[in-house]
């Protein structure tokens, strides 16, 4: 079928826009090779001292590609089927591959400090990743074949997605007309009884007619909003805690609009779990409460755990960490973003307060899994002109909030830079000098096995830092699916293991693997520390906290400016 002029047109503004959009979603690879000097100089210190070694891994790949050469010069003309690959785009893979695997080998034939060769690693995979042919359309046969036969609509198509995904900030990875919060996302019953600058807290209709007397309260982590935990009915970790009984409080963190980009670690902590710890006691006519934190907001909640233990308070009764980091001597992957040039840059930049934006992490994150989250969308959303399907999590994934610049640099040092939470006495906050092995309530901790943010054996750890009774549990699947896992489905199962041996190989080599989610344990679990079952409350709030709204609230349906406005904010303020 011809391609129409108005057809040929777009194409070129696809091939244009496509051009200027790959540069920006690399970026997080640059920004991995920022220190390309010391690369260079593990080459020439290789070549002097051990040459054989890079001289090897260059004769393999100069021989594999004069085979890949040989072959192709010395392949005979044959018919080719109307639905089968040119010879061209077959060498194209081919010469791909190739280079993949060379890219794979090189950081291990440098001579280089493990952290700089992991960054090297990482850059190396972002570029070939990036430079696969099936993202770029005139090595993409499928899509150059898609396009002709729909006379250039898939283009047209393309191009329309990627306008309407450089306005929005962020590549589409669901249908964005599918989900709406409050629509058919965090819609279980609930109203806001208490807020402050920097979060609201969501009581839940009780959907039982007992309830434990002691109340649970869930952080969720602040870069993304907490209905991560209240997805669809049948998906959400909220209505299954509901249903077992509990009477359920949720902090629902705000996005972070400029005037507040001067808030600290600290202030999360006073106007957010404290206060949410506050509001959940008065209202639920208890003396203490059970807490749940998720990533960062369990590092958040060990913190207000610690704090606690430092004054002999005794508000938190039992402790569940999801998928959380404590001990950050190896975050995993993350890590290439991190160094003392990159920290002291952010904390130049937010000295005097601003924004850090939260498509920027969103971006980070997901270049850990760059071919998933980044690429396949590359080439279905814009070579091919496919809308996304419907995906829960994903349309979660790109829902991302921002954060006070102040506190963001902050957690980059002590945290996962100098790693100061889990060396005793090394933090201060709110007045107390943090020790985790002060803790010492019964915490229920649960890891995902293929987690790219917190990696499982980093998570294990915490059995070795708190003090108290630990059950330790792992997952299946990733950082989120392998948490937002539905008791409903049972799609993925879990490992147990009653031991607490030091080293995360031995806990798992002797671990029960069990199928099902790892849902009803934390339930069993769970109910045996709600307190005595009482009357479950008619009316959500109280005198001192009534009801403000319904949920989800108001906070969750901000919208965050685009990075380019907060850049433009950034550098007016300065």
């Amino acid at each position: 079928m011809p391609v129409s002029p108005e057809s040929a047109l777009s194409l070129q503004q696809l091939l244009e826009a496509n051009t200027e959009a790959l540069k920006a979603l690399v970026q997080p690879a640059s920004e991995a090779l920022g220190d390309g000097p010391a690369f260079a100089l593990a080459w020439a210190r290789t070549m002097q001292r051990s040459p054989e070694r890079l001289t090897a891994l260059q004769r393999e790949l100069y021989e594999q590609q004069m085979g890949l050469w040989r072959r192709a010069l010395e392949a005979q003309p044959a018919p080719v089927a109307a639905d089968a690959q040119l010879p061209f785009f077959t060498l194209l893979d081919d010469q791909h591959r190739l280079m993949n695997r060379w890219a794979e080998q090189l950081p291990e034939a440098l001579e280089m400090e493990p952290q700089a060769r992991r960054r090297m690693a990482f850059a190396l995979r972002q570029w070939a990743e990036a430079s696969a042919p099936a993202n770029f359309l005139a090595t993409n046969p499928k899509a150059i074949r898609a396009a002709l036969e729909s006379g250039g609509a898939t283009l047209q198509r393309g191009l329309a997605n990627l306008r309407a995904d450089i306005e929005r900030g962020r590549i589409s990875m669901s249908d964005a007309g599918a989900f709406g919060v409050g629509r058919n996302l965090a819609v279980t019953p609930g109203a806001v009884v208490h807020e402050t600058p920097f979060m609201q807290l969501i009581q839940y209709t009780p959907l039982t007619g007992k309830v434990g007397a002691r109340p649970l309260l869930i952080v969720p982590p602040f870069i993304n909003k907490y209905y991560i935990l209240d997805l669809r009915p049948e998906n959400s970790f909220v209505r299954f805690a509901l249903e077992r009984g509990q009477q359920v409080f949720m902090v629902s963190w705000r996005n972070i609009p400029p005037e507040l980009g001067g808030a600290t670690w600290e202030d999360y902590l006073e106007q957010g779990v404290f206060a949410a710890l506050d509001a959940t006691l008065d209202i639920a006519d208890s003396r203490d409460a059970n807490v749940l934190g998720f990533c960062v907001g369990g590092t958040l909640s060990t913190c207000a755990a610690a704090i606690e233990a430092a004054k002999s308070g005794e508000r938190i009764a039992h402790l569940t960490l999801l998928a959380t980091l404590l001990d950050f001597a190896d975050p995993g992957e993350i890590s290439v973003f991190v160094d003392q040039a990159s920290v002291a840059k952010r904390e130049r930049e937010f000295a005097d307060g601003g924004v850090m934006p939260g498509s920027q992490l969103a971006s980070a994150f997901a270049s850990l899994r760059a071919r998933d989250l980044i690429w396949y969308f590359v080439e279905h959303n814009y070579l091919f002109g496919e809308t996304p399907r419907a995906f829960d999590l994903l349309h979660w994934n790109s829902d991302s909030a921002n954060l006070p610049g102040r506190l963001y640099a902050w957690y980059l040092r002590n945290m996962y830079l100098e790693n100061r939470l889990q060396r005793p006495g090394a933090l201060e906050l709110c007045g107390q000098r943090i020790d985790l092995g002060r803790i010492g309530i019964p915490t229920y901790v649960l890891a995902t096995k293929d987690d790219h943010i917190v990696p499982w054996h980093s998570a294990y750890r915490t059995v070795q830092l708190l003090s108290g009774e630990r059950r330790f549990v792992l997952a299946e699947s990733g950082h989120v699916a392998g948490v937002v896992n539905s008791a409903r489905l049972d799609r993925r199962g879990w490992w147990d293991n009653a031991a607490a041996p030091s080293e995360p190989a031995d806990w798992f080599d002797a671990a029960q693997h069990h199928g099902g989610s790892w849902w009803h344990d934390w339930g069993a679990w769970i109910d045996d520390r709600c307190g005595r079952r009482i009357r479950a409350p008619v009316e959500l709030g109280n005198d001192r906290h009534p009801v403000i709204e319904p949920a989800p609230g108001r906070y969750v349906k901000e919208v965050p400016a685009t990075a380019t406005q907060h850049q433009n904010d950034n550098t007016n303020r300065t």
